[in-house]
């Protein structure tokens, strides 16, 4: 994805309303329609506005929007993107080819708030809207198909997530050549369902496809290639070579470190990661400094409530199960399954492995 600028660049970007291109505007202006840039239009409290100026007011509340989403600042972003999409839903028909990249964006801030239900809507909205005006394989359609997988994956639903993914491999290989960049995050997404289905070495085979297109167009810090090195440390973990993951998910770290802010979930997500290989290899104490750090990370950039905080407090439950210390581990359990038992139902899906053992530990300290 492309990265906004850092820190002190992107106040002074909010305060003065400079815009950004990013991916999603790139979209947006493949979808819009020639229209009379002079037409006088309606707005909410019944002021004529030239479509030159709305199409400003719009595309500045995109912008907004994708550089607190940028931030993990989520809410706030959320918050922007519907506001464009009120304003224009007040001179398009609601399946107007110009609102799918709209839905889309308004679904992926709903995705990374872990609020999955409402993001697969907006993202079927999206589909809808491209199937009834575009070519059949086009590639934005092919995108959707993609972000939809995404969210299954995040659900739990790998076999579904893998069905997205391949037609959207299969829709992009009709029209892009064979090294084209959007392949990696083709491979690595149907790499990461293998990966959760437990057949590593296919996982393994599609995460080094991606690592190979990325290292040939990226430069060494891009936090696309720090996504690569994560999995294929995961992987290797996975596979009982804790050195290696180790080795990649501190090339991961550092690279999120230098290309994100200090409070973004992903930095969070590398902490956690890293914690997770010294919790297999047995050094508790290093885990729970990783793990805590991650913890800092997600309360001051997520909701308390967020589906995230469940994983993170179900690891240090674990941890101070293995120090022999139960009461701690009880309290940090519980509140992973307050937070899941109080999440949208089929999120629970991607959890079966937490309800066993924790049930099993709830009947171990009785």
């Amino acid at each position: 994805m492309n990265r906004a600028p850092r820190s002190q660049d992107i106040e002074t970007i909010m305060k003065r309303g400079f815009f950004i291109g990013d991916l999603y505007q790139q979209i947006s202006n493949i979808y819009n329609k020639q229209s009379d840039r002079h037409k006088e239009i309606t707005v909410y409290r019944g002021q004529g506005m030239l479509l030159d100026d709305f199409d400003s007011q719009a595309h500045l509340n995109h912008q907004l929007a994708y550089v607190y989403s940028h931030k993990g600042e989520y809410t706030a972003a959320s918050s922007y993107y519907k506001k464009a999409l009120e304003m224009e839903l007040n001179y398009v028909a609601e399946d107007d080819s110009s609102l799918a990249p709209t839905y889309n964006n308004i679904a992926g801030v709903h995705h990374s708030m872990g609020e999955y239900s409402l993001a697969l809507s907006f993202y079927k909205k999206a589909l809808e809207i491209e199937q009834k005006s575009l070519y059949a394989d086009h590639p934005l359609s092919a995108t959707t198909y993609n972000n939809l997988g995404s969210v299954h994956s995040s659900m739990g639903d790998y076999a579904a997530a893998l069905d997205f993914y391949k037609k959207t491999l299969a829709m992009r290989e009709k029209s892009l050549p064979p090294n084209h960049p959007d392949f990696g995050s083709i491979y690595n997404n149907i790499g990461t369902a293998y990966s959760s289905l437990g057949d590593d070495q296919t996982a393994l085979s599609y995460y080094q496809k991606t690592l190979e297109i990325q290292e040939n167009i990226l430069p060494s810090t891009h936090v696309d290639l720090a996504i690569s090195y994560g999995n294929i440390d995961t992987i290797h973990g996975s596979m009982g070579d804790h050195l290696k993951a180790l080795e990649f998910h501190e090339k991961s770290l550092k690279i999120r470190e230098i290309s994100l802010p200090s409070n973004h979930p992903d930095i969070a997500t590398s902490y956690n990661n890293i914690g997770s290989v010294h919790n297999a290899m047995g050094d508790y104490t290093t885990v729970l400094s990783f793990f805590q750090k991650s913890l800092d990370i997600r309360q001051k950039s997520l909701g308390e409530d967020h589906i995230s905080f469940a994983n993170i407090y179900d690891n240090l439950g674990s941890v101070y199960k293995s120090i022999g210390d139960k009461l701690t581990a009880q309290s940090y359990y519980q509140k992973a399954f307050d937070i899941i038992i109080n999440a949208t139902k089929i999120w629970m899906i991607g959890w079966k492995r937490f309800f066993s053992h924790c049930k099993c530990f709830f009947i171990e300290i009785k």
